[in-house]
């Protein structure tokens, strides 16, 4: 019953109606075969996936029955969607698939679009040279190996990424690294072949000029996986990662040195509203959860589902998940139709606003559950856990209330001046 939120119909939900225009065949295409590979092949396997991931010896490793997914996703013709120049869909048409993405992970990653591949995916084909999309993005596109980009460091305040300070030096016809970054997601799977560094290459020229990406494999000597790190206390495929010396040829450099942030924008757009619209999935599943728990218990002499509290909770819920899928829309029409710079301000607004409203659902969903919800036999205290941590990946919400109040800065208007008492009434 959590999935029929997503599932149960097949023709597009009132929230698309307004767009109706922009949603071509092959959307709809698209989104019938999503529907039918989740409910016929992913949701039956759920159990044995995880009964299979349990009996792994490397707990990063994925268990036989994932790769059969895979391969019934990939003969469904579903694989690479995130991609507009693979996939034929906009980031628009992307949008509400990657919502029913969110609410079953597992199909997610059976098709080739979890991150940080995604983005990672996106970089090289942006930004690679023939010969790093000939080695590094085709067996990613093919699903043959995973990835990690390799940002953060426990030494700097990372939300202000000219803080970085992992080095990239240029000696003859290789670079040397060395540094130490973590909570590098997925960086602890065996399957993790490639990371993208972000590093510093020069202390020249301006703040956004001096940090570079560099292509470096995860076997090159020097590279040394400390520990997983932990998240709320479980441990998780983040890794702790250290560069001691470590060389790589010069032509793994992507774009050309002191362009690192030049490229960090172009991945950064389209990844943070795939995130936001796979997180108003989880909301979906955890209003889900709170409807199908106020009709099976009943406290104080009435059904849970018959108490004023829980109805205004429940409307709120819908409330914020509405609001939400709307300005995640508007943010993917507006990089569809102006681009990635012009719709920053929108992509910042939601990347702050689907976390929060998220969380606030999952915490009532919790407290509706009881002891339950905190147990490990609901999902909801993971799925708090993810959508917590969303709040700090891909930038913090503070950084994003940052971009969003510099544009609106921008705004100053005859009309604000007379409505402060500034000017007389403007003329019309």
């Amino acid at each position: 019953s959590l999935y029929r939120v997503a599932m149960e119909k097949h023709e597009i939900p009132d929230s698309l109606l307004p767009y109706k225009g922009r949603l071509g065949p092959r959307f709809f295409e698209t989104r019938s075969k999503i529907l039918n590979f989740v409910q016929q092949d992913i949701v039956p396997a759920l159990s044995e996936y995880k009964k299979q991931k349990a009996g792994l010896s490397n707990k990063w490793a994925e268990p036989p029955i994932f790769e059969d997914l895979k391969a019934k996703a990939k003969a469904r013709g579903l694989w690479n969607f995130f991609l507009p120049e693979v996939s034929g869909l906009t980031n628009f048409e992307y949008a509400p698939l990657a919502e029913i993405l969110g609410c079953v992970p597992l199909a997610n990653a059976a098709m080739n679009c979890s991150a940080p591949d995604t983005g990672n995916m996106e970089v090289l084909h942006k930004y690679g040279n023939e010969a790093q999309k000939k080695k590094w993005l085709e067996p990613l596109l093919s699903g043959e190996i995973r990835s990690a980009f390799a940002m953060t460091e426990p030494l700097v305040a990372s939300s202000d990424a000219t803080n970085i300070r992992s080095s990239i030096r240029r000696e003859g016809n290789e670079y040397v690294i060395n540094g130490r970054k973590w909570y590098i997601s997925g960086a602890m799977r065996p399957t993790c072949k490639i990371l993208i560094f972000l590093g510093r290459s020069s202390e020249e020229g301006g703040s956004h000029g001096k940090h570079s990406m560099i292509l470096i494999p995860m076997d090159t000597p020097g590279v040394v996986r400390q520990r997983a790190m932990h998240v709320f206390g479980h441990e998780h495929d983040h890794a702790e990662l250290t560069f001691t010396n470590v060389r790589v040829p010069a032509s793994n450099m992507l774009l050309g040195e002191g362009r690192g942030f030049e490229i960090a924008q172009g991945r950064l757009g389209p990844g943070r509203i795939h995130h936001c619209m796979r997180t108003i999935g989880v909301a979906e599943m955890a209003l889900g959860a709170i409807i199908h728990r106020v009709h099976q218990r009943t406290a104080f002499g009435a059904l849970l589902a018959e108490k004023d509290t829980i109805h205004q909770q429940i409307a709120e819920a819908r409330l914020e998940i509405e609001q939400c899928r709307q300005l995640c829309y508007l943010a993917a029409v507006v990089m569809d139709e102006k681009g990635a710079k012009a719709a920053r301000k929108y992509i910042s607004m939601i990347k702050v606003a689907a976390p929060r409203s998220a969380l606030k659902i999952i915490d009532d969903a919790i407290q509706i559950h009881g002891a339950m919800g905190v147990s490990q036999d609901s999902r909801l205290s993971d799925l708090y856990t993810a959508i917590r941590t969303l709040r700090l990946a891909d930038g913090p919400d503070v950084v994003h209330l940052k971009t969003v109040a510099k544009e609106e800065l921008k705004n100053k208007s005859i009309l604000g001046a007379y409505v402060s008492g500034q000017i007389p009434a403007p003329r019309l």
